[in-house]
Order: structure tokens, then C-alpha cells, then sequence
């Protein structure tokens, strides 16, 4: 009984937080002058990424990150598939320009990357961890510099009333707060009533574990999507993917080398793969509900794969 209530205040609060965090991150956004696509990109993407973050610091401190690349991939593959997906399905995505021409690719060459820096040996090294990092600052560093570039252009108009910053705040920390804490319960609620069919520990942790720590991405992403924050929906995809690869497991491989699992050279292929094949409808300007529909329908297919290896 404590499972499913876990599991409906878990997944009540990440609606609850998902709604206040997106209005506080746009605010912010219209504050600063700055697109709403960099906010997604950095403050929105990085806030949702906090489960990741957490998991693998906490696994490469005490030396047992051997699943780190495959839960990585593994949750880009559901930020792509299911969250943009769903998030297409919900309403149709006008793409950013600037996230078709820069931040999508260099979501595709992280993945590439990794894919360059395991398949050798199975392996990233505390070098590699160090060359993710780089790239990261390096990356981050040409966003911020490309949206205060833009500030002119995004002036707010002087009618419109903007949020008090106190208030911006609030909804910020209140609201990333109340998705951490929501996506936590949710995933324990739902392992408790996994366990309670005896499903098992491995079906749990390829999952509902696996999708747990994507929930406030997925969460956030809908709720950005019905509030047509197209940029922040799509930014929060694009910047996770690039997050977790170039942060997250730079950060864990500079902390302790970490070794790869022969399985995540196949995963790292087929996200390289599909992040390639959807860029392409994308590319027109829009990601309509057909191509999300295709794109959560994959995900499903990719998790019978895993169910099934």
C-alpha cells in the first residue's frame, strides 16, 4: 500500500514542481533578456539532469560506476525518444534554428565521442573524463556567449508584467526541489510495486530505474510543450543529452576511470543512430505528432531489446 502512495505524491509533485519550475525558468529568461532556448539548454537541463548527477558521483566515489555509461545512454535514448516524443505528440515542436544548426549536432558528436573513447577498451580513462569536461566548458562557454549576443533582439516590451525576481527564484528552487523529491518517491514507489509482482531486479533496474531518473525531464519537457516553451522543451532534451555525456561522465571518469560493459558500445550506436534519423524531420522546422508517435513507439521497441539481451 505505502508503494502506490509513494508512486501518486511522487508523480503528483513532479507535475506540481515541473509547472512551477518551467514558468520561473522562462521568467528568468524574459529577465535576463536571453533566449528561453539557452535557459533550457543550461539551468533547466542541468536541473533536471540532478538524479544523474547524483547517482553516478555517488557510484564513482565508491568505485562501483561500472553502469554509469549504459544509464547515461541510456537515459539520452529516453530524452530523445520518449520525452521529445511525447512532447511532439502533445504539440508540434517549431525547432530553434539555432538548436537544429549547433546544440543537436553536438549532441550527435558527444555521442560519437564516447563511442570513440569505449570501444577500444572498454574503458574511460581520467584523460577522456578530463577531454568530456573541456568540451563541456567549451560548449557552455558558446552558448552563453551566443545568447548575449541576442539580447537585443529579445527585449521584452515594456507593457508586459514580469515576474519578481524573489518570486523567480521561488519557483525555481521550490520547483527543482519538488521534481527530485517527486521523482525519488516515484521510482521507489514503483520498484516496491514491481518487487510486489515479482518482477526482477535486473527488469527493475533496466526499467523503471532507468526511466525514474528521466522522469523530471519527461515531466518537464510536457509541461513546457502544453505551455508552448517549445524552446524550453527541446532545449531540456538537447542540453541533458550533452550534460550527461560531457559533465556527468567526464566528471565520474575524472574521479575513478570507469569500465564499460560490452553492451553499451550496441546502446551508444543506436543512439547515435536515432538521434540522427529523427534530426532529419526536424530539420524542416517542426517535429510534428507523427515523428514523436514513430519516435515513443522506437523507445518501446528498444526496451523489448533490453528485456530481451
Amino acid at each position: 500500500m505505502l508503494s502506490f502512495v509513494l508512486l501518486i505524491i511522487g508523480f503528483a509533485l513532479l507535475v506540481w514542481g515541473a509547472d512551477k519550475f518551467v514558468a520561473g525558468a522562462s521568467a528568468f529568461a524574459r529577465r535576463l533578456g536571453v533566449s528561453p532556448l539557452l535557459v533550457g539548454l543550461t539551468i533547466v537541463a542541468f536541473g533536471t539532469s540532478a538524479p544523474e548527477l547524483a547517482v553516478s558521483l555517488t557510484a564513482a566515489l565508491q568505485g562501483a560506476n561500472e553502469i554509469a555509461v549504459g544509464n547515461v545512454v541510456g537515459s539520452n535514448l529516453f530524452n530523445l525518444l520518449v520525452v521529445a516524443g511525447l512532447s511532439a505528440v502533445i504539440c508540434p515542436l517549431v525547432m530553434d534554428r539555432t538548436l537544429l544548426r549547433r546544440d543537436w549536432p553536438l549532441s550527435v558528436g558527444a555521442a560519437a565521442l564516447l563511442l570513440i573513447f569505449i570501444a577500444p577498451d572498454l574503458k574511460i580513462s581520467r584523460i577522456e573524463g578530463l577531454i568530456l569536461l573541456a568540451i563541456f566548458a567549451v560548449v557552455l562557454g558558446a552558448q552563453i556567449r551566443a545568447a548575449l549576443k541576442n539580447r537585443d533582439a529579445l527585449e521584452t516590451e515594456e507593457d508586459e508584467v514580469l515576474m519578481p525576481p524573489v518570486m523567480i527564484g521561488v519557483n525555481i528552487v521550490l520547483g527543482l526541489a519538488c521534481i527530485i523529491i517527486g521523482g525519488q518517491m516515484a521510482v521507489n514507489g514503483a520498484t516496491g510495486i514491481a518487487r510486489m509482482f515479482g518482477l526482477s531486479e535486473t527488469l527493475i533496474g533496466l526499467t523503471i530505474v532507468a526511466i525514474g531518473t528521466s522522469l523530471p525531464e519527461l515531466v518537464t519537457s510536457l509541461v513546457a510543450a502544453r505551455k508552448g516553451q517549445n524552446e524550453i522543451a527541446m532545449g531540456n532534451v538537447i542540453g541533458s543529452n550533452l550534460f550527461n555525456i560531457l559533465f556527468i561522465l567526464g566528471v565520474s571518469s575524472a574521479i575513478t576511470p570507469i569500465p564499460v560493459q560490452a553492451t553499451s558500445i550496441v546502446d551508444c550506436i543506436v543512439l547515435i543512430a536515432v538521434s540522427v534519423v529523427f534530426y532529419l524531420p526536424a530539420m524542416r522546422g517542426k517535429l510534428g505528432r507523427f515523428p514523436g508517435a514513430v519516435m515513443a513507439l522506437s523507445y518501446v521497441a528498444y526496451t523489448v531489446y533490453l528485456i530481451m539481451r
